[in-house]
């Protein structure tokens, strides 16, 4: 989601920022960690404002693992770039369109097993699939509730911004950022496919609750059926709020058969646990081009769970910079432990 719209328009050359130490915030835990659950060990600012093969590099709003290793970050301008793993450099570049040619608002981004790449875009919303060079092979079935208003009851820039396949690659769970009309309570619709056939056929549906003011940009699943859910908040003249949840979807109710959502009883939500408030991150010498409550923080917009090490996750997070002067594209390699 665009958060701010001003334009950038300086688009300046490759300029790394691999940071190492520096005093964090008041209230930050000692060392590098964030929480007793989350320590970052490092960020990068080297795509800030650059260009690849004409492209801008930025509006990053999803990020996955591709199959041979390397990283496919979604910009939300209608482009898939393709990473080192390692460096971050880009190495490839495919265009995105819907099945009149026109760009996407691209948000959510899973890489199948077979190497095809679904998609969301939020204006429907839509998910589609596409071939590793962007054509078109299908598209998933939405419920009408879903769709934007006034074709159903989601607002405009609040659909499917997380994407991710559960355990077993045969359930797809998208998130919506935003509650849908009519649901009062705030929780927002976490809805599922299960694969059929060649395709994926609508399935059950859950209700997740943001801390009030806050939306979910990204969830990714793990491998024991848990998610990692981020919600995310911005308030002009202070900046951003991410906070980082664990979240157990197996014993929610499924509301596809529920219109409203008023908190009512009967209606199990999605269980979540704090793993970390991003401001209390150690700041690792970062700056910020507008007001932040801790300079490191940024529109951190996509997530990717990238492997496992010394009993922790690693976990790859990035900002979408909006194309803005004062914003940043930024990326966050976090170290993430959970409970059985």
């Amino acid at each position: 989601m665009r958060i701010r719209t001003l334009l950038a328009t300086v688009t300046a050359g490759l300029a790394a920022a691999t940071c190492l130490s520096a005093a964090g915030p008041a209230n930050a835990q000692p060392g590098n960690a964030c929480s007793p659950s989350v320590s970052l060990d490092r960020f990068s600012d080297a795509l800030d404002k650059t260009t690849y093969e004409g492209t801008y590099v930025g509006n990053l709003s999803a990020l996955a693992l591709d199959r041979d290793g390397s990283l496919a970050a979604l910009s939300d301008r209608s482009a898939l770039f393709g990473l080192d793993a390692r460096t971050l450099a880009p190495k490839s570049v495919v265009p995105l369109t819907d099945e009149n040619g026109t760009a996407l608002d691209s948000e959510g981004l899973v890489v199948d097993r077979d190497g095809t790449r679904l998609i969301t875009s939020e204006t429907e919303p839509s998910i589609r699939r596409y071939s590793r060079d962007g054509a078109i092979l299908d598209r998933l079935p939405v419920p009408a509730a879903l769709q934007v208003a006034p074709a159903g009851r989601a607002v405009s820039n609040g659909t499917f911004e997380g994407l991710t396949l559960l355990p077993g690659g045969r359930t797809l769970l998208a998130s919506m950022e935003y509650a849908l009309s009519g649901d009062s309570s705030g929780a927002v619709r976490f809805q599922t496919w299960q694969r059929a056939g060649g395709g994926f056929a609508l399935a059950d549906q859950y209700a997740y609750q943001p801390d009030a003011g806050l939306g979910v940009p990204e969830v990714q699943a793990l491998p024991d059926g848990r998610l990692l859910v981020l919600e995310r908040g911005f308030t002009s003249g202070v900046g951003n709020t991410v906070r980082l949840y664990l979240a157990d979807p197996r014993h929610a109710t499924d509301t596809s058969g529920v219109e409203n959502l008023t908190g009512q009883p009967g209606v199990r939500l999605i269980g979540k646990t704090l793993l970390a408030d991003i401001v209390n991150c150690p700041t690792l010498g970062a700056t910020a081009k507008q007001p932040q409550p801790n300079p490191l923080l940024d529109n951190i917009e996509g997530m990717v769970v990238t492997g496992r090490s010394k009993g922790a996750w690693k976990v790859l997070l990035v900002s979408d910079d909006n194309q803005n002067a004062v914003q940043t594209t930024r990326f966050y390699h976090l170290r993430v432990r959970t409970t059985p």
